[in-house]
């Protein structure tokens, strides 16, 4: 992405170089085209990088150079780029919860343990699918937060199949009790390494998707782990 911002104080080709140099040491910038006579910076970016971060990157708020916006709005740009990032892991979402609604239409009543049972089964079947696409760089990236995978690295290859397993066990309501339990317990163990990534701020890429998608970790994948963990729960309390 390309935006172009205003920016003040520069009175000299050494000013246009100070403000370019600045903003190359951003890692997400990858090219800075900078004019004095439009006192405009125009920066290509792999990432959306709030105006904040840029002002830092030339100096602070007591800098000579003071960057503004200009061709683009800051709010609707981060809306835009989040759906960006997001937009395979929404559609997903979409997609099975459609299809298992539609599921529910065809039955004489709704089923709410159906209904969650069936979702849960397009949940892990569509997401092992992802990491069985190329295993060795899902279970590289789970690594890299898991707190399970940190220590035992082979647990990222045990838990696509595991996955894999858990979506064909819900799908034929295969031992529930069972199925339910093991949810429960690996899916909050996997929020753990999550939570710990996005406390601390971590830009690492989520591995739920495995490596084909390069999806930031932040709240969406707690809300997507959290999620399983919910359901399996209520399901357990239900059948217990």
């Amino acid at each position: 992405m390309t935006h172009t911002y205003q920016v003040a104080g520069m009175t000299c080709s050494g000013c246009e170089a100070s403000v370019k140099n600045g903003l190359l040491m951003l890692p997400e910038i990858t090219s800075v085209v900078v004019s004095r006579e439009s006192n405009s910076a125009t920066i290509t970016m792999d990432n959306h990088i709030p105006l904040s971060e840029l002002q830092k990157a030339i100096g602070g708020t007591e800098s000579k150079y003071q960057i503004s916006i200009t061709k683009h709005d800051e709010e609707s740009e981060q809306i835009k780029n989040w759906f960006e990032n997001y937009k395979p892991i929404i559609l997903i979402f979409v997609y099975i919860t459609l299809a298992t609604f539609i599921v529910q239409l065809t039955q004489y009543h709704f089923d709410f343990m159906m209904w969650m049972r069936h979702f849960m089964a397009g949940f892990f079947l569509v997401f092992s699918f992802f990491k069985l696409l190329n295993l060795s760089g899902f279970a590289e990236s789970y690594a890299m937060y898991d707190v399970i995978a940190k220590r035992f690295k082979a647990w990222g290859f045990i838990y696509a199949f595991t996955e894999l397993g858990l979506g064909l066990a819900y799908l034929s309501n295969f031992q529930p009790i069972l199925t339910n339990t093991v949810t429960f317990i690996i899916m909050s163990l996997s929020i753990i390494g999550v939570l710990q990534s996005v406390l601390n701020k971590q830009k690492i890429q989520c591995a739920c998707l495995g490596a084909i998608f390069n999806l930031p970790m932040s709240t969406i994948t707690i809300t997507e782990d959290a999620l399983m963990i919910i359901m399996s729960g209520i399901m357990l309390l239900i059948m217990i």
